[in-house]
């Protein structure tokens, strides 16, 4: 795909400076700008590199003043603002590469189907029995749309997607490669002779609108009922999300976290990556847990913040680590003073 300086200049609303013919097919940073790319300058820290960039085309703000020659090859397309401009371009472009529809000749739609006319389904994707996908949703290669699953209006279903049965997805999601929607959840009772059965999972996955998950990321389907994603949330890759969860509005939880079965998330959480929060807990709206924390008890006050494992509230992590911290010299102070006490009850025995 091909823009020229004007017609980039118009989708953003800017004005050019320099050739509007000028033609682009990529983006790059602007310290390794290319021929034939466009690049930004938003933060004047970057702004050495626009005087030597290879690039063709550079977003700037209006209010920027070169000071010294630029490149001859450069063409300038000034905006209100450059680092807006460039992320509204990149949603253009993003939009753009996914408008495709129809049905590519080797993937496989269930006679009871029922898929919108507009949807794009990819090389060997399968759509299974009764199963729905709805209208502007695109489904790349290598995905399974399990038996009686629903897919919203204008969702991305990114290659080797599983959505398994009965799970729901809602409007405009985003699911990434290698997610998993709707396998069993880990659930399995011993015998008398310590045998593990399982418990059938018969629940399934509820995801709402504007949700993005990431890259191999999980989501248990519930013994009964429903594990439960609310809208706008944002999940990063390789997460595992267990049965019967439900994680509140927009929260968003950072890459190789796990949360265990039955604990309820609320909305606008914030969770570093590599935390660990067990089952059958609950959390407040608005808490914030620091990466590679552990929680092992409920955290019910709104907007707190912990740190740890187990997690404390972030003071009190501030204070335990300081103390922590100081172990070795706490450590050689008590040794030096026992030595001290040694000596003075040496003393006194021979003086006896």
């Amino acid at each position: 795909m091909e823009f020229s300086a004007r017609q980039i200049a118009d989708i953003l609303g800017g004005t050019v400076e320099g050739s509007e013919t000028t033609s682009v097919n990529r983006l790059s940073k602007i310290e390794e700008g290319e021929p034939g790319t466009l690049t930004f300058l938003a933060n004047l820290k970057y702004a050495s590199y626009i005087y030597n960039t290879g690039a063709s085309v550079a977003i700037v703000n209006n209010d920027f003043v070169a000071e010294e020659a630029l490149p001859a090859t450069l063409t300038l397309i000034r905006v209100e603002d450059a680092y807006g401009a460039f992320a509204k371009l990149l949603d253009f472009y993003n939009s753009y590469r996914h408008q495709k529809s129809g049905q590519e000749p080797t993937s496989f739609k269930d006679d009871s189907a029922d898929v919108a006319d507009d949807v794009y389904l990819g090389h060997h994707v399968v759509v299974s029995a009764n199963a729905k996908v709805g209208s502007g949703s695109k489904v790349y290669s290598g995905a399974y749309i399990g038996e009686r699953a629903k897919i919203g209006e204008g969702c991305i279903i990114h290659p080797g997607v599983r959505i398994l049965d009965d799970c729901v997805i809602g409007n405009n999601c985003t699911l990434h490669a290698g997610a998993v929607i709707g396998s069993d959840g880990f659930g399995f009772a011993p015998d008398a002779e310590n045998n593990y059965q399982k418990v059938a999972q018969i629940g399934n996955v509820i995801i709402e609108d504007h949700v993005e998950i990431g890259a191999n990321t999980t989501v248990d389907r519930a013994t009964l009922g429903s594990t439960i994603i609310r809208k706008g949330v944002k999940l990063d890759n390789l997460i595992q999300i267990a049965h019967n969860v439900e994680i509140g509005e927009n929260t968003v939880i950072a890459a190789q976290t796990g949360i265990a079965g039955s604990t309820r998330i609320g909305k606008n959480c914030m969770i570093g990556g590599q935390v660990g929060i067990v089952g059958h807990i609950r959390i407040a709206d608005g808490v914030k847990i620091a990466a590679q924390s552990g929680l092992s008890a409920s955290v019910l006050n709104e907007g707190e913040i912990v740190q740890g494992s187990p997690a404390l509230g972030i003071r009190a992590f501030k204070m335990s680590y300081i103390g922590f911290k100081n172990l070795p010299k706490i450590d050689r102070r008590l040794s030096d003073l026992e030595k001290k006490v040694d000596g003075i009850t040496d003393n006194n025995t021979s003086a006896e």
